[in-house]
């Protein structure tokens, strides 16, 4: 019976009751809903596919980044680092579009989520990715908190995890919105 089972689940057949994929099911439907809470947090389509928010820029990566690094210190977050991985390649002589790496946080924020999995610390401090693609466009990318509450299994941590997540999306979302207009 127990090979049965394990082959079973290895082959991805297992099955769980409707009642226990209620709540799956349920934020399922809404890109909104961050540790079980809807948030004016509005990732785009592909943001479900790979974690990452992807806004466009009016502007070029360089000014892109410096606004972004700007309004993020206007807001009292600290930059810890900023990456240039076009000068990067270009110091081994390979080519590579303008592209910006801009790592920033806030501990108050940060820690709650590392003490209820410290795996998040992978994650943490923030990221801003500014790039432009091969059509010239400019984008503006961070990790989308839902992909940081999947992928570090935060539920159930309590309210200030809760609430931290809504603040870094909200939070995330204006920056990137002001950054890029």
């Amino acid at each position: 019976m127990k090979k049965v089972f394990l082959s079973v689940w290895a082959l991805g057949l297992f099955v769980l009751p409707a009642y226990a994929t209620k709540g799956m099911r349920e934020n399922a439907k809404s890109d909104n809903v961050v540790a079980g809470r809807t948030t004016n947090f509005k990732p785009n389509r592909r943001a479900k596919k790979n974690g990452i928010v992807k806004v466009k820029s009016n502007y070029s990566v360089s000014e892109t980044a410096q606004r972004f690094e700007a309004i993020a210190k206007e807001r009292g977050l600290k930059i810890i680092a900023k990456v240039d991985h076009a000068a990067g390649a270009q110091s081994v002589n390979k080519e590579l579009r303008p592209t910006q790496l801009i790592i920033f946080g806030n501990p108050a924020v940060g820690t709650p989520l590392m003490q209820c999995n410290q795996t998040t610390g992978i994650d943490l401090p923030q990221k801003a990715l500014i790039w432009k693609d091969e059509q010239g466009q400019v984008w503006l990318g961070y990790n989308s908190p839902r992909y940081l509450l999947i992928r570090h299994q935060l539920r159930g941590c309590g309210e200030e995890v809760q609430q931290a997540l809504q603040r870094v999306g909200n939070a995330l979302n204006s920056l990137a919105q002001e950054a890029t207009k």
